[in-house]
């Protein structure tokens, strides 16, 4: 009788897993795609510092650019985000984004896609979301 060992257990399902998720991310990616286009908001004129506060597609969108210092934030929500980043709210509600080494930007909602900077992928969340709300990272607040 053969037995398989652990190591074969392991490789099989991680080979199936890797497979799995492929398959997932090349069907977001077909649904990503098949979906109209939305037409953009023109950009809502800057605010002082470089702060970008629009309405597109009834939500609020507003970046608030990371300022000088240690904590970037002013402390908010224990500072989840790295230093240097921009606070991403939409509605009120922190949208946590984060910044690739190639320098596309990703986020809580869009994973999988990259976006060239936060107001896109801000745009991108709204569209996403469809109406809900975002919720606290680390489950009901």
């Amino acid at each position: 009788m053969n037995k398989i060992t652990r190591r074969q257990a392991l490789g099989t399902t991680a080979g199936a897993l890797s497979v799995l998720g492929l398959a997932g991310a090349t069907a977001h990616a077909a649904v990503t795609r098949s979906r109209p286009a939305t037409p953009a908001t023109p950009a809502a004129p800057a605010t002082p510092a470089g702060t970008v506060d629009e309405v597109y597609q009834g939500r609020r969108i507003r970046i608030v650019p990371a300022s000088g210092g240690g904590d970037d934030h002013g402390g908010h929500h224990g500072g989840h985000q790295s230093p240097g980043q921009p606070t991403v709210l939409i509605d009120g509600r922190e949208l946590h984004v984060m910044r690739n080494a190639d320098g596309s930007w990703i986020s809580v909602v869009n994973h999988y896609e990259t976006f060239s900077g936060p107001l896109p992928l801000a745009r991108a969340a709204v569209r996403e979301l469809q109406g809900a709300s975002l919720v606290p990272m680390g489950g009901m607040r």
